[in-house]
């Protein structure tokens, strides 16, 4: 049996990159798991949007384990939707016992560059979007009186400032105080929150031009090997650019495991070493 056998899990952003491997590491071990993506391009990223046929493709990979997906094209921005997708979900699957709030973007300038779209998308999406994603499954949680685990993904950046990227920072320290405080608002009902803090992971988050281009200003057009080697000297104390998404996963799967059943209100570094680097 897995650690999470007989469960059922909520994930955000789930199409691809960390969502994906957190939706497939549950289901690894038991749970089953109610899928979320918007499906589309966020207006201020650069990067290619997920797909409806990339979520579609994380429930096959949820049914190899033998579990069950419930699919759900919505954008964590909409407290209804949200609202609609757990109370269709938990219809379907019978319950609900973790959530993880993984839907996030990302884009970059000098705070004193930052255009006002750029600053409310990465709001609303990267820390209203987790709260509404909260909002949504809390009273589930409460009213089904098993307690439960709500896992946050903040960042390295949810904990330190990092340049040309404030709204980003900013979002996602805001994301940490949620966590601190609702795992004193919950706690009664014996629901534990916690966050967890990567270091930079490989997705096409990250994996693109435009970050290559911020941690490499000096070239005119850096690869990708070129921002490996940015990585590789100013990120991380462990000898990586960067983690993978799996990393993250197995930190999830723990949190919302019984093996953390007294774990509740911490920032979770995994981040090889980021926060600690002089």
């Amino acid at each position: 049996m897995g650690q999470l056998e007989g469960k059922v899990a909520l994930v955000t952003g789930a199409a691809r990159g960390q969502g994906r491997s957190h939706a497939i590491r549950l289901a690894e071990e038991g749970a089953d798991v109610i899928i979320v993506d918007i499906c589309a391009k966020p207006a201020t990223t650069k990067y290619r949007g997920a797909t409806e046929d990339e979520l579609q493709e994380t429930a096959r990979h949820i049914e190899k384990f033998g579990q069950r997906a419930h699919v759900a094209v919505a954008d964590v921005r909409s407290l209804s939707q949200l609202q609609d997708v757990v109370a269709e979900g938990v219809a379907k699957l019978g319950r609900l016992d973790t959530v993880v709030a993984n839907a996030g973007i990302f884009s970059s300038a000098p705070l004193h560059e930052l255009t006002e779209e750029q600053w409310d998308e990465m709001v609303d999406i990267n820390l209203s979007g987790v709260w509404k994603t909260m909002r949504a499954t809390v009273p589930h949680l409460i009213e089904q009186g098993e307690g439960g685990s709500i896992v946050l993904i903040s960042s390295t950046g949810g904990l330190q400032g990092f340049p040309n990227f404030a709204h980003y920072v900013a979002a996602k320290h805001g994301v940490t105080g949620l966590a601190r405080t609702a795992a004193n608002e919950l706690g009664a009902h014996r629901i534990r929150c916690n966050s967890i803090h990567p270091t930079s992971v490989l997705t096409d988050m990250i994996d693109n031009e435009d970050m290559y281009r911020l941690f490499r200003p000096d070239l005119e057009t850096p690869t990708h090997d070129d921002f490996r080697e940015a990585c590789e000297t100013a990120m991380n104390v462990l000898p990586t650019p960067w983690i993978e998404p799996v990393d993250v996963s197995n930190a999830v799967v723990w949190l919302a495991s019984d093996a953390a059943r007294y774990v509740t209100g911490i920032a979770m570094p995994v981040d090889a070493g980021a926060l600690n680097k002089v």
